[in-house]
């Protein structure tokens, strides 16, 4: 069945949800399970890729915009109208590779931070789809480092907590406007 939760990949003047920001207590609680999947949830999954579209995102988990609930969506091809989002209720990690990998990342949550995070280089994860579907997915690259980065926001972590070289995060965080108090390191 193709989704209908499909929204136009454009930027709105007025996206319908607020972003937090780094310092936000929101952004530090863990998400609660999904427990039902109906229009209500669907329409808030609309909602979110349009603020995530509208911030030229390519993740955003449900916490960055102050709901708590374990619901992420994601889209690595915001160029391509006819490449579907993905839509992540309640994941869980099943496997990740040993194999780890750095690459740089950065965060609606935290505007014009750009930093390197050594991540699992493929992930595999359970999850529901917006109809409450069970599926799994097998995911590296971009799309696999996302969908960690994503998660962690459900467990009130975010980016910048595993960002290695401390000095260069101070600096970046400091440069942008925000505290190095808000970071909770977890490398």
């Amino acid at each position: 069945m193709p989704s209908d939760i499909a929204v136009e990949k454009k930027k709105l003047k007025n996206p319908p949800l607020k972003l937090h920001y780094l310092g936000d207590r929101v952004l530090r609680q863990p998400a609660k399970r999904v427990t039902k999947i109906d229009d209500e949830l669907r329409q808030l999954v609309r909602e979110m890729l349009q603020t995530m579209y509208s911030e030229d995102g390519i993740g955003l988990a449900a916490p960055q915009v102050g709901i708590n609930k374990q619901l992420i969506v994601i889209d690595c091809e915001p160029d391509k109208p006819d490449v579907p989002p993905l839509v992540l209720i309640n994941p869980v990690i099943k496997q990740v590779s040993s194999k780890l990998c750095v690459a740089q990342e950065g965060c609606l949550s935290i505007p014009q931070v750009y930093l390197d995070v050594k991540r699992p280089q493929v992930v595999e994860i359970a999850y529901k789809d917006e109809y409450g579907r069970p599926k799994t997915l097998k995911a590296d690259d971009l799309l696999g480092r996302c969908i960690l980065h994503e998660m962690d926001h459900l467990n009130g972590v975010v980016f910048v907590d595993r960002v290695e070289n401390s000095l260069t995060l101070a600096e970046e965080l400091s440069k942008n406007g925000f505290s190095y108090q808000a970071v909770k390191p977890v490398v």
